[in-house]
């Protein structure tokens, strides 16, 4: 990675592993570097750079998918400074019909069949989301999925601090306003959170008053300006604080 002006960026590197939440603002998405969205805010007051590896509708399971297979965060990791998984918000979702079909839709073919299906999708995913049941991801399984994440980092970089988050909240009519599933996650990831001393932000904390306001994105799930601001206050002190049993903590600016 070079600088602007051509030489070597030797500054510490952010890595994000994320869902859209980290990237999509008031009216849609966003480039990977926006100056307004949270993994930049975070990587600015840190003096750091950011590499975020992000794409709408991650779960815990991608993120796993993401440390094994993008290359990169196998370029990333070496220079990191600190990891955050800011997945499992989706996890938690409603999800009544397969997650492996709404990710199959796309190949579809021929494309008037596609529209259709797609069709059917998107008018059976809200009305049946209102079951609360089941979730795109158990819990469970989201927790064995990040631990992985979490063990394959330390077995390499035993040093390198690792952060979590808790689920943000929603009010999208796509998931019929229903997020029973959040509660169950919670427990779960503040449970692996005290077992492995993972750092957890809590983006409901940070995000309800914007999420249930006007300034929110009017897809009910992402989030505006204000949120964006709030997570990278979080953010920060948790990157700030964070420790790991074989290293200090971190000593920034």
């Amino acid at each position: 990675m070079t600088s602007s002006d051509g030489s070597a960026d030797t500054r510490p590197v952010l890595l994000v592993i994320a869902d859209s939440l980290a990237y999509y603002g008031p009216k849609g998405g966003l480039p990977a570097d926006h100056p307004r969205i949270w993994p930049t805010l975070v990587a600015n007051q840190l003096g750091w750079r950011v590499e975020l590896v992000a794409r709408i509708g991650w779960t815990s399971r991608d993120a796993w998918w993401a440390v094994t297979q993008d290359p990169r965060v196998w370029a990333a990791v070496p220079r990191a400074a600190a990891v955050v998984f800011a997945v499992g918000g989706m996890d938690s979702l409603p999800s009544p019909l397969p997650t492996a079909l709404r990710e199959q839709l796309r190949y579809i073919r021929p494309p008037a069949l596609r529209r259709v299906v797609r069709t059917g999708y998107q008018w059976l995913q809200p009305r049946l989301s209102k079951l609360g049941r089941p979730v795109a991801l158990p819990p469970k399984l989201s927790v064995e999925y990040l631990e992985s994440c979490r063990d394959a980092l330390a077995a390499i970089r035993p040093d390198l601090p690792v952060i979590g988050t808790y689920p943000s909240v929603h009010r999208c009519d796509a998931y019929g306003r229903v997020h029973t599933g959040r509660a169950p996650a919670v427990r779960a990831l503040a449970a692996w959170s005290a077992a492995k001393g993972v750092p957890m932000v809590d983006l409901a904390e940070a995000v309800r008053a914007n999420v249930f306001s006007d300034d929110a994105n009017p897809d009910g799930i992402h989030w505006g300006w204000q949120a964006h601001e709030e997570v990278a206050a979080a953010m920060v002190d948790a990157v700030k604080n964070a420790r790991t049993p074989t290293s200090p903590r971190i000593e920034i600016g």
